[in-house]
């Protein structure tokens, strides 16, 4: 009920993009402001890979996607191996018999804690993918408003500095030009 209330209560203006009208010389151009960062991130926490969308940067959502449902199935792949080795490792202790006939106790006990770790840190890194989505789609808002123009030019060149008569410097040169 409550997260029915904040999907509902939340007032989300879809509105692509705020358009401005700029008058130079009695020519009216059209230009498109950022997008709103708030947005982006509150569409991203609520469905991952919206915040993508809203920014258009839809070419992201299948990565996303990709990575929930990798990290999803070594969820339940480290799961069930740990609830094997912990199944084996109480049958053991009751003296039943048990899958692992070869592993005595301390490599069972070694197996449920390697399975239980490996399973805890996709757990967590579920959670890093969902906060990557969130920070992507705040960061791609953010940046949407800059514009990259053909008049910065970044070029790489070698160098070659004298020092003295016979002692030379040879390097790389990195120049930033504005033109």
């Amino acid at each position: 009920m409550g997260l029915l209330f904040f999907c509902f209560g939340i007032n989300l203006n879809l509105k692509a993009q705020d358009d401005l009208i700029i008058e130079e010389n009695n020519i009216e151009t059209t230009t498109t402001l950022p997008k709103n960062p708030k947005k982006a991130t509150i569409l991203s926490a609520i469905l991952p890979g919206a915040g993508q969308v809203y920014n258009e940067k839809a070419w992201k959502v299948p990565i996303i996607y990709g990575g929930i449902i990798t990290d999803a199935y070594f969820i339940g792949f480290n799961n069930k191996r740990y609830q094997s080795f912990r199944d084996a490792l109480f049958a053991f202790d009751e003296g039943e018999p048990n899958d692992f006939p070869t592993l005595n106790r301390d490599g069972l006990v070694r197996n449920v804690d390697y399975w239980r770790r490996n399973r805890d840190i996709c757990i967590l890194l579920m959670g890093a993918i969902y906060a990557l989505n969130i920070i992507d789609a705040n960061v791609d808002a953010h940046l949407s408003g800059f514009e990259i123009s053909d008049d910065l030019a970044l070029k790489v060149e070698p160098h070659m500095e004298r020092f003295s008569a016979n002692n030379n410097s040879l390097g790389v040169s990195l120049k930033l030009n504005f033109r």
